[in-house]
């Protein structure tokens, strides 16, 4: 069984699943294989404004019951209505062994906490480096951060999530290797989550059974 996160790495609403993320992890370890894909959000799907921000982030913290308010000081106008730099640089991480979570999830923190304005590649690359603990090279992972490779992957995955039929991130689909499929998007909360994973685990064990007794299909 696998279940595929899409996401964009700044996005308030990605930001509230972390927690989600997280735990599906760590209770489903060794029997779900887990990733993540950025969805890039169209130049509609971010503010307008400051304001238009705060006012978002007022709404999505109070509904996620939070003790803090997000930090709008990332929002600034950007000329085409978008904020790649933090995505494709948690992208750009992958091709130098940071498959996980760590860059992408600092790179999070440092916009939606901190207000650091990531949306600008120098500073995405700052944050991505001391997340790293060195690790990374600031100019070779600024080259594959602006690489047509990378740039190539996250059109693949946004066209990916766009094909499910569905605009709201976070996303989640959980596919099984008996051909169930379930896709959640915009919910940021554990338990439908648990809850299918849960009941398809039991349906792919039931399967392993009934073969394991009776073998595969009779030819036609």
């Amino acid at each position: 069984m696998k279940i595929t996160y899409y996401l964009e790495v700044i996005s308030s609403w990605c930001y509230w699943s972390e927690p989600a993320w997280a735990e599906l992890k760590r209770r489903y370890e060794g029997r779900v294989s887990f990733d993540w894909k950025i969805a890039k959000m169209t130049a509609a799907d971010w503010p307008v404004s400051r304001a238009q921000c705060e006012w978002f982030y007022r709404r999505s913290g109070t509904v996620m019951r939070s003790p803090f308010m997000l930090n709008s000081g990332w929002y600034e106008p950007y000329p085409t209505g978008s904020y790649p730099a933090a995505s494709f640089v948690a992208e750009a991480a992958r091709d130098f062994g940071f498959t996980g979570d760590e860059i992408r999830l600092a790179l999070t923190h440092a916009a939606d906490r901190e207000g650091r304005k990531v949306g600008q590649m120098g500073e995405a690359i700052a944050v991505a480096v001391q997340a790293s603990g060195g690790k990374l090279d600031p100019v070779k992972l600024r080259l594959a951060a602006e690489s047509h490779a990378v740039a190539a992957r996250i059109e693949t995955s946004t066209r990916e999530f766009f094909a499910h039929q569905i605009n709201q991130r976070p996303a989640f689909v959980i596919e099984d290797e008996i051909g169930d499929k379930a896709v959640f998007s915009g919910l940021v909360r554990i338990e439908p989550l648990a809850a299918t994973i849960d009941a398809m685990l039991t349906d792919t064990a039931a399967y392993a059974s009934f073969k394991a007794h009776f073998g595969g299909p009779p030819a036609a």
